[in-house]
């Protein structure tokens, strides 16, 4: 997959700030030395800051149900369940409303087919990001040399599925990473042309909260009885936790 001159075509590798989508995505772009940004707005990486700001270790898990058991066994920790199936025993859920109510246990495992599978299977320094810090990790990252061709920030919208399994780009993921972008290049990151894109369509949209709300995910949750998960997850820089990835885990990264 090089062009005839030799450079990978796909990498992006003249730029700083580098932006992609999905799984394969991050598998292709994913850089030696540089920092990947995961970004699931509804609701993966929105339910990592929550959780993690209120002193969680999450686990990111990519399997069967009955894979996370065993895993959850082995790290001794909680598994959250789908929302509509929490109780007062079992409170944990991808639902960021109902995280920021639960009790925070000291570790809990969070499946995902987006983010979560992504975060699980990459390597090095791993950020979780969304448009309530978007602008804390940015500055993190900036913070510790990354931004540069040589450190690149790899900033990954994760999408969502169709029905046939494929993926389907989402609006709310766009604009998260276009807001981690557009702190990056605010900083003097060099970005590539995708990562610049995403980054004017943050900045474009004058409305981001009714984006969200409005965007097709959105309505998805809020008809299922979830509207309270997208409101939370529409506010942008409300929050400076940034779950980073350490021993399989986020955790709060001072």
């Amino acid at each position: 997959m090089t062009s005839p001159g030799g450079e990978i075509w796909f990498a992006q590798a003249e730029a700083g700030v580098r932006f992609e989508w999905g799984s394969t995505g991050a598998t292709m772009l994913e850089a030696r030395g540089g920092c990947l940004f995961v970004v699931d707005v509804l609701s993966f990486t929105t339910a990592v800051t929550i959780a993690v700001n209120m002193g969680t270790a999450v686990y990111p898990f990519a399997g069967d149900e009955a894979g996370a058991k065993r895993f959850t066994a082995r790290h001794n920790a909680e598994l959250a369940v789908h929302r509509r199936a929490t109780s007062p025993e079992r409170p944990w859920s991808l639902s960021p409303a109902a995280l920021s109510r639960a009790p925070a246990p000291p570790r809990l495992v969070l499946p995902s087919p987006n983010g979560s599978t992504i975060a699980a299977a990459s390597r090095g320094t791993v950020l979780a990001a969304c448009l309530r810090n978007a602008t804390a990790a940015a500055k993190w990252a900036v913070g510790r040399g990354f931004g540069s061709p040589q450190r690149p920030a790899v900033v990954i919208a994760a999408g969502e599925r169709w029905p046939d399994g494929s993926l389907r780009p989402a609006l709310e993921d766009l604009l998260g990473a276009g807001a981690v972008i557009e702190a990056l290049r605010a900083a003097g990151c060099p970005c590539s042309a995708e990562a610049l894109a995403a980054a004017n369509m943050f900045a474009a949209t004058a409305d981001v909260a009714g984006a969200v709300r409005s965007c097709s995910s959105g309505r998805q949750l809020a008809s299922a009885g979830f509207a309270e998960d997208v409101i939370i997850a529409a506010e942008v820089d409300v929050d400076v936790v940034v779950p980073a990835l350490r021993n399989g885990a986020f955790a709060a990264s001072l």
